[in-house]
């Protein structure tokens, strides 16, 4: 059976090209059609991200739903920094239930103002394993965060069927060890918090990377996850080869980096196209060998 991944498309950002300076000015031409052309190309959900939006946010986050629910019926996901923001955007949000809140991290502050939020919309809700002191070292304080997290949401009402917990993915260019520890954490995720999601930003693995080349790390990195059961992930959706990696319909590529993952190297001198590019890189995210923007040519 293809292994599968829900999308949640992240264009429609404030620092979109197209997205940004429409949001900005409250155009909602770009806005709409971006909605339009996310949701046919597959995306489950639509990331509307308005960054910290200190000045506008109240104000904003609500333009932007209300502009995308007016042209698709795709469920969406708020995202922004702002905790007020947040709030007035769910406030406009039709379909709750099905909604995602972008994020809850296990800092204090944010739990103290987006739980009990979230708890009465109902919807679902990014559990960010990003603590008071930044970044967890590795997967046990990964495990902690979320423990914490997952404590504080059901206590409010909100059961794991709702949470997506998400390890942070971390840019290759500060080496595979992070990489490493997100994936052993969804290892364990499953016995921690049973009957929960998952998901990641998938583009921060590529962060700071050419641009011609970060789709290589990003479809890579999303098998990866898979073997361990990613259920959504923050996408490009726009990558046409990524959307039929969430769909299910590269499982030969999704097996061989499967295999690669419990120790079955094929002989590279058999691969080519696709195959080659994820054995490669698989190698690089892997921290088999050293990670270099040549990469793929070596």
């Amino acid at each position: 059976m293809a292994l599968t991944v829900k999308a949640i498309a992240e264009s429609i950002n404030i620092m979109g090209t197209r997205s940004g300076s429409a949001m900005k000015d409250r155009i909602k031409g770009p806005v709409e059609e971006m909605a339009k052309e996310e949701t046919a190309a597959g995306g489950t959900y639509l990331d509307l991200n308005i960054g910290p939006a200190r000045k506008d946010g109240t104000e904003l986050m609500p333009w932007v739903v209300e502009t995308v629910q007016d042209v698709v019926d795709t469920p969406l996901c708020l995202d922004s920094t702002n905790t007020d923001a947040m709030a007035a955007g769910f406030q406009v949000v039709k379909n709750k239930d099905a909604a995602i809140m972008n994020s809850i991290s296990a800092q204090p502050e944010r739990m103290e103002k987006l739980i009990p939020v979230a708890a009465e919309a109902g919807c679902n809700v990014i559990a960010l394993l990003w603590g008071p002191d930044g970044m967890p070292r590795d997967s046990n304080e990964r495990a902690a965060m979320s423990v914490d997290l997952m404590m504080a949401l059901n206590d409010a009402g909100i059961p794991n069927e709702k949470i997506l917990f998400d390890p942070i993915g971390t840019p290759i260019t500060l080496g595979a060890d992070q990489i490493a520890s997100g994936l052993e954490f969804m290892m364990m995720l499953a016995d921690i918090a049973p009957g929960s999601g998952s998901t990641v930003g998938l583009s921060n693995v590529s962060n700071g990377v050419a641009e011609h080349l970060r789709k290589y790390l990003d479809r890579t990195y999303l098998i990866m996850l898979m073997k361990y059961g990613i259920s959504t992930a923050i996408v490009n959706s726009y990558d046409k080869e990524l959307m039929a990696i969430c769909n299910g319909e590269r499982q030969d590529l999704v097996d061989l980096v499967h295999a690669m993952m419990d120790g079955n190297d094929p002989d590279p001198s058999t691969l080519a196209g696709s195959a080659i590019e994820h054995y490669k890189t698989y190698k690089a995210l892997s921290g088999a060998t050293i990670f270099s923007e040549s990469w793929l040519e070596l």
